[in-house]
């Protein structure tokens, strides 16, 4: 399986192991999945998400979880 990976370096593997097992967990512990939140959306809403670029969305995305980041790693600081 380690050879078939490396096949494809750009990806990062354990982004991809992460939303699996969140993406699981939620699934254990009766969360909506993005999937099932995609087809909750209205029409209008899709239309508009499918209209923002691929690298807009994804420039968004990683500036979404860096903030998450560093809320949760203040959350968690001994002062």
């Amino acid at each position: 399986m380690f050879r078939r990976m490396r096949r494809f370096s750009e990806i990062k593997w354990s982004e991809v192991a992460r939303r699996a097992i969140a993406e699981y967990l939620g699934r254990m512990e009766g969360m909506t999945t993005t999937e099932e939140l995609r087809k909750a959306l209205p029409p209008e809403v899709l239309r508009t998400l499918k209209a923002i670029p691929e690298d807009r969305a994804r420039n968004l995305y990683e500036e979404m979880v860096a903030r998450e980041w560093k809320r949760t790693k203040s959350l968690t600081r001994t002062s």
